[in-house]
């Protein structure tokens, strides 16, 4: 008994009950049932009560009774074993295969490094047969192979240590075999996140690489309960485990299921220490969707998932085209910067409302892909400045901004440009130097440059930051805050920032038409910027109606469609010549 028990632990152990068909085995199979030339043959692995196929060829049905099953001879005593043939066995006459109409099986034991035999390979007939003796040697020998697969694939490569589950390599493979078996079937998969790599990276610091086996073997646990004993999670990644859902359940009810499921998890004193779990959950048909992009999507709502309220998210095709643009974007990026005929600046005007006069433009980033064509700034320039190519995307900006200054410059034209400039640049140590050096090159005063931020990055609460800022203003850059009104500014903050200009967001200016609260809010805005000295300007002024209310609140300066759409900077200077600017700006 003891003996049965300890086999039947390592056979769990191993976790091939109950698991999807597999082409590594369905390969042995099939070449042990073409070699003895006969119509049916199996990995059979003998469990408590049944016999159960891991792989077969010519049999319908998974599992048989293990009692009288022939297979639990080779089991039981690890040792080859053979029928002539059923109806002149005393012992197997009766048996399921006997009353099946089985009349020959030969079966060669699958044995652990351990000592413990599983099942069996084996080969059956419909008629009674003789066995050679070299005939048995390369039936035993194909065991052998069976037996090196399931050590390949529980020991190298397949199972986390720290987990005891499969791994990213397995689900992968269990995904192949499921194309193969199940290809129209619907299934539903999820992914678990336990924490964002930020958290893990922090708790692993703070509490030592001990803290988080203890969770992963917590969580492991917790999902081999969930999924029961027909199913088995995986260990997919340091904080992430993927697992099946239960057959015919439906994507909605499922998905109320893995709230609970999270909650639980949420509420688990030894989970708690500042992790977010989140689950993404991808509906599929093995045929339509490739192991790889399966765990794409997996990836993609489990991202999804972290940016939800309630921590779950459904997989979406819309979603998925966006993030894959977004990767088509950052990709390509590299290649935009090199090339003569994809990125470009075009420059929306400024104009004094008091004057008239225009003696400033806005410098904006276009890009026309090769193949996605023109891609909207507001598309674009958020992936590239959350990326490597932040520092990269500045330097370009900058350069051709420069450059198109000096050209005015050379040509008579007196003028100045606004510049975006992105969180990322406030941490770059060397980024005072570098801008100081394009000036240099281009022979361009920083009295000529405008530096834009929006009112969160500017007030990035770090000694670096407020530092830069200084040494900017010092140097003769204006600086502008932009989108005032859209961030978390208060008057606090505003008293401190070293900068010159506000810019009210084109969501304020459009609504004022709209009735007199709006009006009041941005009359407020105007006169909030000017009793703590700063110039305003308002951005979005699409109608003459819109100009007279600024100028009545006393805005300084206007942009927008009113005045100009962006243009070129060839078109820049053709245009100022034909509105007929003061001399002051213009010289012969």
């Amino acid at each position: 008994m003891q003996d049965e028990i300890a086999r039947l632990a390592s056979l769990k152990n191993l976790r091939l009950l109950d698991t999807l068909p597999s082409e590594n085995f369905d390969r042995i199979t099939r070449l042990a049932a073409n070699i003895f030339g006969l119509p049916i043959a199996a990995v059979s692995l003998t469990d408590m009560n049944r016999q159960w196929f891991k792989s077969k060829v010519g049999v319908e049905h998974n599992e048989i009774p293990r009692e009288k099953a022939p297979c639990a001879e080779v089991a039981e005593t690890c040792r080859p074993f053979v029928i002539r043939d059923f109806q002149s066995d005393s012992c197997f006459a009766d048996s399921t295969l006997g009353a099946a109409g089985i009349r020959f099986y030969a079966g060669a034991p699958l044995v652990t490094v351990d000592g413990f035999g599983l099942g069996a390979l084996c080969v059956l007939g419909t008629e009674p047969r003789d066995v050679t003796d070299e005939e048995m040697a390369t039936l035993c020998d194909l065991a052998a192979m069976v037996m090196d697969q399931v050590e390949l694939t529980h020991a190298l490569g397949r199972i986390e240590p720290i987990s005891g589950l499969p791994n990213r390599f397995q689900l992968l493979n269990d995904l192949s075999d499921m194309a193969l078996n199940h290809p129209r079937e619907e299934w539903i998969i999820s992914l678990l996140n336990l924490a964002q790599t930020e958290q893990f990276e922090r708790l692993s610091r703070v509490l030592g690489p001990s803290y988080f086996d203890t969770v992963i073997q917590k969580v492991a646990k917790l999902l081999r309960d969930h999924v029961g004993d027909d199913r088995v999670p995986y260990h997919i990644g340091p904080t992430q485990f993927a697992f099946f859902a239960p057959a015919g359940i439906a994507v909605d009810a499922y998905v109320d299921l893995l709230a609970g499921k999270l909650r639980e998890i949420e509420l688990d004193g030894d989970l708690q220490m500042s992790m977010t779990p989140s689950i993404g959950i991808v509906a599929f048909q093995p045929a339509s969707l490739s192991p790889e992009d399966v765990l794409r999507s997996l990836q993609s709502a489990v991202q999804d998932a972290s940016e939800s309220c309630n921590k779950i998210g459904l997989f979406s095709p819309a979603m998925d085209l966006r993030h894959r643009r977004n990767f088509r974007i950052l990709q390509d990026f590299k290649g935009a910067l090199t090339a003569t005929d994809q990125l470009s600046l075009v420059f929306q005007p400024r104009m004094d409302l008091r004057t008239g006069e225009i003696g400033s433009a806005e410098a904006l980033l276009r890009w026309d892909h090769p193949v996605l064509g023109p891609i909207s700034p507001v598309e674009f320039i958020p992936v590239i400045e959350a990326s490597s190519f932040a520092r990269q995307l500045t330097d370009w900006v900058v350069d051709e901004a420069l450059s198109n200054l000096a050209s005015w410059g050379a040509h008579g034209l007196h003028f100045k440009l606004s510049i975006n400039l992105s969180a990322a640049n406030l941490d770059e140590q060397d980024f005072f130097e570098r801008i100081m050096s394009k000036l240099s090159t281009h022979m361009v005063r920083p009295d000529q440059i405008e530096l834009e931020l929006t009112e969160t990055v500017m007030m990035k609460e770090t000694e670096g930051a407020f530092g830069l800022l200084d040494k900017l203003k010092s140097a003769g850059f204006q600086l502008a805050i932009d989108d005032f009104g859209t961030g978390y500014s208060s008057i606090a903050y505003l008293q401190k920032l070293p900068a010159d200009v506000v810019k009210i967001d084109r969501s304020f200016v459009s609504e004022m038409e709209n009735g007199n609260r709006e009006r009041t809010l941005v009359r407020s805005m105007i006169d909030l910027a000017h009793s703590l000295a700063y110039r305003v300007v308002a951005e979005g002024v699409e109608t003459v109606e819109a100009v007279n209310l600024l100028r009545a609140m006393g805005c300084d300066e206007l942009q927008g469609y009113w005045l100009s759409r962006p243009i070129r900077g060839d078109d820049l200077f053709n245009w100022l010549v034909e509105r007929d600017q003061p001399a002051a700006l213009l010289s012969a």
